[in-house]
């Protein structure tokens, strides 16, 4: 090794093993987390105050949820590899702000239309944001026993962010308007900008050769086109219109071209060889499944609990509490669970406890059913977070340090791609369900049976119209016809979900350490790892 390589290696390593230091710098990494977890989760509640508030259509109301995952998704690559060059932590505070920024916009969005553009900044930040986190975290803790460990905190974290989200969202629209859901953000960047200045280390990763600013372009571009294309099919386009195939067919072609132009470069910019490793790509597909069966769950919950249950925003939140609880639970003792059974029965274990709660779930029908839902969202949020914690630990693991960064970033975009086309095709499989059973409604006017179709909410304002026996059935229809979408998107979601559990059985079965250390293929080039406090 050369002088300069071990020179620039030793930093790293005294900042890994600095002691306390290195559980100081997951606080501050879980604080950050807790900033992107609280806003994927605040806005569920807010879906019917912002539809009441906006009358956003069925598509613009797709937009305003599904904006955040697709721009993340899409940006998560380029920004994860570019904090690898420029500087994670830098990466990391600039997107603080622009997340803070993004949060004030949204609140103050008179529009659907500035909904959507401030959503899809606060992608944009949440893309600088994730990716960081995770690689200053493999860089810290080096040691896999330790590194399993922090993974467990910073998921139950997590899962304590998409807790309060909820909880928060309900008080503060019990009290304030919508836009007070995004205004939570701007207190947590406030504290973690400053403190993230002084207490993360900068580290960098290989810096030999250019950063592939057309390699970085073309991902963004070929993901955002491929995850439009597939929402615009979740929204009910045709597959054969001009606005759903050309972004499917360029997106595919551009992440195609990205494949090639990878493979040839002496420098790439994410290093395909980690794909040959079966335990990385099979961590990354769990991933998708994962996110692709249930992403849609929790939207589709809270709007079962608020139109067809009736429950307030803040009593939505507190029924979902249990399913975050769990989460936390499975999450701190993922470490102890990955070392006793390994990541092919946890990661299997997780895939078929979360089917068995989504075929739980679907006993749920129009009357309130609370031990039923309890015993569903306990084992739903302990089976999820038993799948991620081991799918996320093993691909971690298995990347180079040097790459964490784009490690990272193919974890987060995995995780937000699964969001992205979870949602469209959960949602796909609702409206499909749904809209059909509203065409034949006794004494209900065509046109108004149309308007009904589109969402639970926009029926129950059209049967507000219409008043009397017509507007009392179409109020009856459309939230058996609701139920009866819930159900076949459970089903569809537990098929998924025991695929996942099929694809697991390819992880390794047990914890390789630090002591035996896994054969990754070296990056092409001498590669240069550096951290500064």
């Amino acid at each position: 090794m050369s002088g300069t390589t071990t020179a620039a290696v030793r930093p790293l390593r005294r900042a890994a093993g600095a002691g306390a230091n290195r559980w100081v710098v997951l606080v501050v990494l879980c604080v950050s987390l807790l900033l992107v977890a609280v806003d994927a989760t605040v806005l569920h509640v807010a879906v019917p105050a912002v539809t009441e508030d906006l009358k956003p259509g069925a598509i613009e109301l797709l937009w305003i949820v599904d904006v955040y995952p697709l721009v993340c998704a899409s940006l998560l690559i380029l920004f994860g590899t570019l904090g690898d060059r420029v500087g994670r932590r830098r990466i990391l505070l600039i997107g603080y702000a622009l997340f803070g920024v993004a949060s004030a916009a949204a609140a103050l969005a008179p529009s659907a239309e500035v909904l959507i553009l401030a959503r899809a900044l606060l992608g944009v930040g949440g893309a600088m944001i994730m990716p960081a986190t995770l690689s200053i975290l493999r860089q810290v803790f080096p040691d896999r026993r330790e590194r399993a460990l922090a993974i467990g905190i910073w998921s139950a974290v997590a899962a304590v962010g998409a807790a309060v989200g909820p909880l928060l969202g309900g008080f503060l629209l019990e009290h304030f308007w919508w836009g007070s859901v995004f205004l939570v953000n701007i207190p947590l960047m406030l504290i973690s900008l400053p403190v993230g200045r002084l207490l993360l280390p900068e580290s960098t990763g290989e810096r030999d050769g250019p950063w592939d600013v057309v390699g970085a372009l073309m991902a963004a571009a070929g993901l955002f086109g491929l995850v439009l294309g597939v929402k615009r099919l979740g929204g009910g386009e045709s597959a054969v219109s001009v606005f759903t195939l050309v972004p499917l067919v360029l997106g595919t072609l551009l992440l195609v071209l990205f494949v090639r132009r990878q493979r040839r470069r002496p420098y790439p910019l994410v290093d395909l060889r980690m794909f040959r490793r079966p335990a990385f790509i099979t961590s990354v597909g769990c991933i998708v499944l994962a996110m692709l069966a249930l992403v849609g769950l929790e939207l589709i919950a809270a709007q079962y609990l608020q139109l067809v249950l009736g429950l307030s925003p803040l009593q939505t939140g507190l029924r979902l509490l249990p399913l975050t609880i769990a989460a936390m639970a499975s999450g701190l003792a993922g470490a102890r669970m990955l070392r006793r059974f390994g990541p092919r029965r946890m990661v299997c274990f997780g895939f078929c406890l979360t089917a068995a709660a989504v075929l739980t779930l679907t006993a749920m029908g129009g009357d309130d059913n609370a031990p039923l839902l309890l015993f569903g969202f306990l084992l739903l949020g302990f089976g999820l977070e038993t799948t991620l914690f081991g799918a996320y630990e093993s691909m971690l693991s298995e990347a180079p340090s040097e790459q964490a960064g784009g490690a990272a970033a193919i974890g987060e975009t995995s995780y937000q791609l699964g969001a992205g086309i979870g949602i469209a095709l959960l949602g796909s499989v609702m409206n499909a369900a749904y809209t059909p059973r509203l065409a034949d409604v006794p004494g209900v006017p065509a046109s108004a049976s149309v308007s009904a179709g589109h969402s639970l909410g926009e029926a129950y304002q059209v049967a507000d119209r219409l008043g009397g026996s017509a507007g009392d059935a179409l109020r009856r229809a459309a939230r058996d016809s609701f139920v009866h979408g819930l159900h076949l998107t459970l089903l569809v979601s537990a098929g998924l979900l025991l695929l996942g559990a099929v694809m697991a059985l390819r992880l390794p079965r047990v914890m390789q350490c630090e002591g035996a250390p896994v054969e990754v293929p070296a990056p092409r080039g001498p590669a240069r790892t550096r951290v500064s406090a």
